[in-house]
């Protein structure tokens, strides 16, 4: 299978390689950058982590794909910045089979676009390549910059989508969701 790679403006989503791991781990896997995902994790959490993105892949042909930077004066091309991609929403209690975007990115990249760019283009490829019927966002409700980032896309507060997840306490729950149909997409681009 030919390797996933999609650029945008200033940036790459691509497959993983195991020499990005270590790298991805090193510049999201900080107090900042896993606040509202449970805290900095351990080796355990992190192994399975890197289980769960590459399942997706597998299981999907989408995943939550490496995220980097063009050369264009700011970090240097190729610099890790994080991921952002697709999976099938998997959250027990969640909307389990909906297509799922996501992002995490390294506290350096947060407030430059990055997030917004590499959103869209995964937007696109779910409704375009996998026809996704739509879009869901997951968060909770003190990540203002998440569910800011959703508003923008055109997502919707969804509430009746809202669940409780087991893996975190209440500081961490409910989980919120935010949902985009194809059609209402389409109408953001053009």
């Amino acid at each position: 299978m030919a390797e996933f790679r999609l650029e945008t403006e200033r940036l790459v989503l691509r497959d993983w390689r195991e020499e990005d791991w270590d790298r991805f781990f090193e510049v999201t896997n900080t107090p900042a950058g896993m606040r509202w995902l449970g805290g900095v994790a351990d080796e355990a959490a992190r192994t399975l982590q890197r289980e769960r993105f590459e399942s997706y892949h597998a299981e999907h042909g989408h995943t939550f794909w490496a995220l980097e930077r063009k050369q264009d004066g700011g970090f240097l091309s190729g610099e890790m910045l994080g991921t952002c991609g697709l999976k099938k929403s998997n959250s027990e209690n969640g909307p389990l089979g909906e297509f799922e975007i996501g992002w995490r990115l390294r506290q350096d990249a947060w407030g430059k676009g990055y997030a917004h760019e590499a959103a869209r283009a995964c937007m696109d490829l779910a409704v375009d390549h996998f026809g996704a019927p739509r879009v869901i966002a997951l968060t909770v409700q003190g990540n203002e910059a998440s569910w800011g980032l959703m508003k923008r896309l055109g997502m919707q507060r969804r509430e009746d989508l809202d669940f409780n997840d087991p893996r975190f306490g209440p500081d961490l729950n409910p989980t919120i969701a935010y949902s985009i149909t194809a059609e209402q997409w389409a109408g953001t681009r053009g």
